[in-house]
């Protein structure tokens, strides 16, 4: 009857090279997800594990986070899960889905992480502000890579930004 949805998604992506190679940056996204996942983006307050295991397919996380000074809580489970490749969650009720992808360079000693970010929905009250979410979306996904670039190639720590809103 009526389309009260975006006409469009928000979708942001971000690239950037890492100079380790892939296996140890994989490493650092998937295996040690649940440890390593609030330092690259450190909007996520809370982060818990709902079905055991190692992180894979299928995997079920809860999270809260704080972007713009808004608090949400989210569910999410691991929809793409290959090792050294890729690496993606989706909202179990909410519209996003994230994507983290390597690709290997210089014969392995480095790769590319490019992150992709969608939100396949805005909600009704927030469309008036849809020209600035998209904004927001891509500095958080820039942020996202920055940090990934900054804590796999150094391991320094990461601190949240005055208007942190990254996936």
């Amino acid at each position: 009857m009526f389309n009260l949805g975006a006409k469009e998604p928000v979708i942001a992506k971000a690239r950037t090279l890492i100079e380790r190679p892939p296996d140890e940056i994989f490493r650092y996204l998937g295996d040690e997800f649940f440890e390593n996942y609030p330092k690259w983006s450190p909007e996520v307050i809370e982060l818990e594990r709902i079905t055991d295991g190692p992180l894979k397919l299928g995997t079920i996380a809860r999270q809260v986070r704080i972007d713009q000074g808004r608090r949400t809580e989210t569910k999410f489970t691991i929809n793409v899960y290959e090792r050294n490749k890729r690496l993606g969650f989706v909202g179990v009720s909410d519209p996003f889905r994230c994507t983290y992808e390597l690709r290997e360079i210089n014969s392995g000693k480095s790769a590319e992480l490019i992150f992709t970010f969608e939100l396949s929905e805005i909600q009704m009250f927030m469309r008036p502000f849809e020209k600035l979410i998209r904004v927001v979306v891509q500095e958080g996904a820039e942020r996202t890579v920055r940090n990934l670039k900054q804590l796999t190639e150094t391991g320094k720590h990461v601190t949240a930004s005055p208007n942190p809103s990254s996936h």
